[in-house]
């Protein structure tokens, strides 16, 4: 009986075990990561690091809950540079004000050497990191109040938690971070054999996190300006198209401004490449800064030296005050000539806006009135004279200045 209920138990594992590796896998999307929400969290490389993985966390963490029997599990990531432990995700029976996803529940790993000296290990050859087992019945038997594991025990027991499980999730050497699963205090505590599994568990949950970290990476490049780093073209045209669609539905405001820095091709022809480079990088720069004044903008580079802002949310008003200051700080850059910019936004009277090439179309052709006057401000679309504005008239041409090649998708809609 004893060999049929442990070939029973290794059946359930190893069923476990897969449901585990589904799950992560489906886990594994091109939603771009959440955005930070506590405070420092988008100037902290590890917290963003970390939130790409939230939603592969989160299946894994419940994966090993079941798999482990517990009622409890969540999965932390070690910032290294703050010294601690950051809780990422907590799932199963969660204690009043636990979060499923907190801003910033963190331990110092100080307070648990152990879970320290884990961190601090390099398993560069491949050897499996140990797992183990803390419960109520060891620190707070003797009431050793400075006994490693005290102060997280004694959490555990005021959220009516009883033996937990430890597995170090290791990603490429070292510790990334770890795998806590949790039973109630009434139900039968961890073993040596649990603990073994949890470690098996934590490995695979690490190769997942390895996995979602190569598909971030080519999101990464296929969605970012290689010399930049801003959004490049079809990121831009994916968030458009989702942000027009949010427009017909709900009647969000959504504005794009569009931009020509003024001469490049000079700069190129006197001063090199390189300086033509410099200027769209430092151009660049001026544009984030001004998207960073705007809720949830994105700042982009359509290709050559052409690039655009593209908000949903804030007002005609804000993102005209954005434009205005983008073309201050162009203008006061050591190279170039300044910008030519265009904005078109739903929140002014523009007619009706239904698809993406519509809006692009408009501000392509408040673009391109800015340059033909030479303008040092943006000019915006609808608000030079009603039904009769020229920006209106050049964007129903139905032969526009000629299109670039990044354009043209736009153009044809």
């Amino acid at each position: 009986m004893g060999r049929i209920r442990q070939n029973g138990d290794a059946d359930a594992r190893l069923s476990a075990v897969v449901g585990l590796s589904q799950a992560m896998a489906a886990a594994q999307t091109s939603a771009p990561a959440p955005a930070p929400t506590s405070p420092g969290a988008a100037h902290d490389p590890e917290a963003v690091a970390a939130l790409s993985h939230r939603d592969i966390a989160h299946a894994a963490a419940r994966g090993a809950c079941e798999a482990m029997g517990g009622t409890f599990a969540a999965i932390s990531v070690w910032e290294r540079a703050r010294g601690r432990l950051r809780v990422l995700v907590n799932v199963g029976d969660r204690a009043p004000g636990e979060a499923e996803f907190p801003d910033d529940e963190s331990y110092p790993a100080h307070d648990f050497p152990q879970i320290a000296e884990s961190l601090h290990e390099r398993w560069a050859g491949g050897a499996r990191a140990p797992a183990w087992v803390e419960d109520e019945e060891g620190p707070l038997r003797d009431g050793d109040q400075e006994a490693p594991g005290y102060r997280r025990v004694a959490v555990w027991r005021r959220r009516g938690r009883g033996s937990g499980v430890i597995a170090p999730i290791v990603l490429h050497g070292r510790a990334w971070g770890e795998l806590y699963v949790a039973r109630a205090a009434d139900a039968p505590a961890f073993t040596r054999n649990d603990a073994d599994f949890a470690a098996v568990l934590a490995a695979l949950i690490a190769s997942g996190i390895a996995q979602n970290e190569r598909l971030e990476e080519v999101r990464r490049l296929a969605y970012t300006d290689p010399l930049t780093g801003l959004a490049n073209r079809r990121a831009v045209e994916s968030r458009l198209d989702e942000a027009v669609e949010l427009h017909r539905d709900l009647g969000t405001v959504v504005s794009l401004a569009v931009c020509d820095i003024n001469g490049l091709k000079a700069v190129n022809d006197q001063h090199g490449h390189e300086a033509g480079d410099r200027l769209l990088e430092r151009f660049a720069g001026v544009l984030a800064d001004c998207a960073a004044t705007l809720p949830g903008a994105l700042a982009g580079r359509l290709g050559g030296d052409e690039f655009c802002l593209l908000t949903v949310g804030p007002t005609a008003d804000e993102v005209v005050r954005a434009a205005d200051d983008l073309c201050h700080g162009a203008a006061a850059l050591e190279l170039g000539e300044g910008v030519a910019c265009g904005v078109a936004s739903t929140g002014d009277p523009v007619g009706d806006v239904r698809t993406a090439h519509r809006i692009f179309r408009l501000a392509d052709a408040a673009q391109y009135r800015a340059k033909a006057l030479r303008s040092g401000k943006p000019v915006v679309a609808g608000r030079e004279g009603g039904p009769d504005d020229p920006t209106l008239r050049l964007a129903a041409d139905p032969a526009p200045p000629p299109p670039t090649p990044e354009r043209r998708r736009f153009r044809r809609g």
